[in-house]
């Protein structure tokens, strides 16, 4: 005993033992702490108990595809049973191989990491942490303590990693492990990455591509496979031999399966990316205010972000797919020819009034103006440049611009809206808000209201034949001043003087969009009569009661326009576009579901419906959109209307097949630029166009035959003989003779 108190005298002795001592009871103050809640409180066994993570929700097509989410962490649950065994086998040889041997602390990998890391310097060692300990961490994070801030997170989750081994049994920890851990690119949980990078659920992942995201887990940016491709896949083959070194493969399935590469199939769920944003971005907008009026049954409100939410939609993502690519095939065409036929005298260039407008507007000088800066001021610093990415039709390229010359960008492209809906309920099939919601923000379905030129002319017929006009009624081509609307004398495009005398029925008007009898139309059947027809066709927006109402001078949303132009096949009942279905929670039980909102009352007859349907498709067949048979070879049963503003400002085109209805528009944002000549601008050329590539692409997957090969409903006869006569008819001899060239007259009130 002597010798061992002479011992513990001598310095060399002595020092190193009250290290130790110091260290000990250092680390059991820091613990006890820790214990005791001194350093933020520890989650109790009931807390742990009711775990519960931020969910993301899901949007679903109609067909249950995944087509985006809303989250805060972009994170899907599942259940054990959903993953592979080879999942499991490759996450516990590669993270944790003694995980069903511990208690949530692996002893034995805690003295290899303190005596290969910290006394040999072996690196190799690893870093001694179990999937429990990982997944202490995923639920609870880590806090910034300034000093000690490992050590004393680490504890945190030791002392949590033992309460959960508590608690929850191997498979329980597992599954709770693969629904929270962090995968590249901001992705958490399992099923996330699986879709995100494989496009499937985690269930139908092969042994390459489970490895592959296993192997990710060591460093997720590091390890990224859609950054580093050929770095991932050697993590991956690391993976196949920890699962050999523990048994779980064999040497021939390495050796087979080291040979193949990674093949990913990356879909983005970003807000601003992948298919149909600007749908996504509507649906999210009902969706607030929808939650606002919904309850869980504790009387919380629900999350849109954290609750792992399923909003089943209307949308088919398959023709949404096709929609998208053919407006970027057309409108990658018309931007090109666009830019071409104004040259240099582009007035996104010259003219210094609408760049002024249009950079007042924006809303960066807005608030340098509320700041109080001053014109030179606000000018100076709208003029830095800094890197930035600009929109191209062939690839996006950052380059070093001021907010000035990006404006300058901008202001040469044209936009685009498009909307097909079933036309029996109103469910929106397809959905087109611009050309690229990363860039152009601005909804052209749900927040634009533009004149919609021709594409109002139906209307009119449609009031004219409500009110008794017969089809076969004769209206000349001639123009007419109208004496009480400032002298007011309407066109028509490509005039010829052969038309004076010339005289077009109905059909055959409304076909060739002929503006001067569309206008007389509507002074024979009255505003009043026109304006309340609109209005059954569920257009409410207040519309103008001059004579130019008939050219389309109204600004109507797209949504209204799509709703009214069902009506013509679908019983004469105007209906709502919707998007949403119904609603769920994240164990499926239903929170609110959505019915078609269909007009209860016809909107006109069924005569009136057959013979306009009739004119439209003279329209498509022999009118103004005849280059769907001509140029596009469109076989199907078609009736259609184009549309051209004044200016050729706005190019619209109304497609009607039996069970879809679409309406699209071209144009540019800013309302003082249009296109260079009718040509380019006029209806037929600017929107038709998105429509025919539309349906030529499903026209050739047979998944859509249930549409594009419906027909039109047989016509009576009574509607058939009512059309039957000559579409134009000259006037007599002595008319052409003493006729007066131009007439005027007052636009008659009713």
């Amino acid at each position: 005993m002597n010798w061992i108190l002479s011992l513990l005298k001598k310095k060399w002795v002595k020092w190193p033992m009250l290290v130790c001592a110091a260290v000990i009871v250092f680390f059991t103050i820091i613990y006890i702490s820790i214990f005791l809640g001194l350093f933020g409180k520890l989650p109790t066994e009931a807390d742990l108990s009711s775990i519960r993570q931020a969910e993301a929700t899901q949007v679903l097509d109609k067909d249950g595809k995944l087509i985006g989410k809303y989250y805060i962490y972009d994170r899907q649950p599942l259940t054990f049973k959903d993953f592979p065994k080879h999942l499991i086998d490759a996450l516990i040889a590669t993270e944790d191989a003694r995980f069903y041997g511990h208690d949530g602390i692996d002893n034995v990998s805690l003295l290899r990491v303190f005596f290969k890391s910290i006394i040999l310097r072996d690196k190799s060692a690893g870093g001694g942490s179990t999937i429990t300990l990982q997944l202490a961490k995923n639920l609870f994070g880590r806090k910034d303590y300034a000093v000690f801030s490992m050590l004393i997170n680490k504890i945190k989750e030791s002392i949590i990693a033992k309460r959960i081994e508590a608690i929850y049994s191997k498979e329980e920890i597992l599954t709770m492990y693969l629904n929270t851990v962090p995968f590249p690119d901001n992705t958490y949980g399992i099923e996330s990455a699986s879709r995100k990078f494989f496009d499937k659920p985690a269930s139908g992942l092969t042994h390459s591509e489970a490895s592959t995201l296993v192997g990710a887990l060591k460093a997720t940016s590091y390890y990224n496979p859609r950054l580093y491709l050929e770095r991932s896949q050697s993590r991956r083959n690391v993976v196949f031999q920890q699962m050999l070194k523990y048994g779980y493969i064999s040497q021939d399935s390495v050796d087979l399966l080291t040979k193949q590469n990674i093949v990913l199939n990356y879909k983005s769920f970003n807000h601003d990316a992948g298919l149909a944003p600007y749908f996504r971005a509507e649906v999210k907008k009902e969706l607030a205010t929808i939650l606002d009026t919904l309850k869980k049954e504790n009387g919380d409100p629900y999350d849109l972000y954290r609750d792992g939410l399923v909003v089943h939609t209307t949308l088919d993502s398959s023709m949404q797919a096709l929609a998208e690519t053919a407006m970027k095939e057309h409108l990658t065409s018309l931007q090109s020819v666009h830019e071409k036929s104004y040259g240099k005298s582009a007035p996104w260039l010259t003219n210094k009034s609408i760049f002024q407008a249009a950079l007042r507007n924006l809303p960066v000088y807005k608030t340098y103006k509320k700041e109080g800066l001053t014109e030179a001021q606000i000018i100076d610093s709208l003029s830095v440049k800094r890197h930035t990415e600009l929109f191209t039709w062939k690839d996006n390229t950052v380059q070093n611009v001021s907010t000035i010359d990006s404006l300058k960008h901008y202001l040469k492209f044209l936009n685009t809206g498009m909307l097909s809906v079933e036309p029996q309920t109103g469910a929106i099939r397809a959905y087109l808000g611009g050309i690229d919601f990363r860039f152009f923000k601005y909804d052209h379905v749900s927040q634009s209201e533009r004149q919609v030129g021709s594409t109002f002319k139906p209307f009119v017929y449609t009031a004219a034949i409500e009110n008794g006009m017969k089809p076969c009624t004769y209206f000349s081509l001639s123009e007419v001043t109208y004496t009480d609307f400032d002298n007011w004398t309407p066109t028509n495009s490509g005039k010829d003087e052969d038309t004076e005398h010339l005289n077009y029925n109905l059909e055959m008007a409304l076909s060739h969009s002929v503006n001067t009898i569309a206008v007389k139309v509507l002074n024979k059947v009255g505003i009043e009569n026109v304006v309340e027809q609109v209005k059954k066709m569920g257009i409410s927006k207040r519309l103008p009661e001059e004579p130019s109402l008939a050219l389309g001078v109204a600004e109507i949303n797209l949504k209204e326009l799509t709703g009214a132009y069902a009506s013509y096949v679908n019983d004469s009942k105007n209906v709502k576009p919707y998007t949403i279905t119904k609603i769920e929670d994240k164990e499926g039980n239903l929170i609110a579901s959505f019915k078609p909102e269909i007009s209860k009352e016809k909107a006109y007859s069924d005569y009136t419906r057959q013979v306009l349907l009739k004119m439209m498709q003279s329209t498509v067949n022999t009118g103004t959109a005849s280059r769907l048979r001509t140029l596009y070879q469109l076989k199907n049963d078609i009736a259609g209307k184009t549309g051209t503003t004044q200016n050729n400002k706005d190019g619209w085109f109304v497609g009607i097949t039996p069970k879809l209805v679409t309406v699209t528009w071209v144009g540019n944002d800013n309302h003082g630029l249009g296109f260079k000549s009718t040509g380019i601008g006029q209806g037929a050329n600017s929107a038709l166009p998105i429509f025919a590539k539309f349906y030529q692409k499903m026209n050739a997957d047979a998944h859509f035959n249930s549409i594009t090969k419906s027909r039109f409903e047989t016509l009576p006869q009574e509607v058939l003989d009512d059309l039957d006569c000559s579409p134009e008819k000259r006037d007599g001899f002595f008319k052409r003779i003493f006729g007066k060239k131009k007439k005027k007259k007052a636009f008659k009130k009713h």
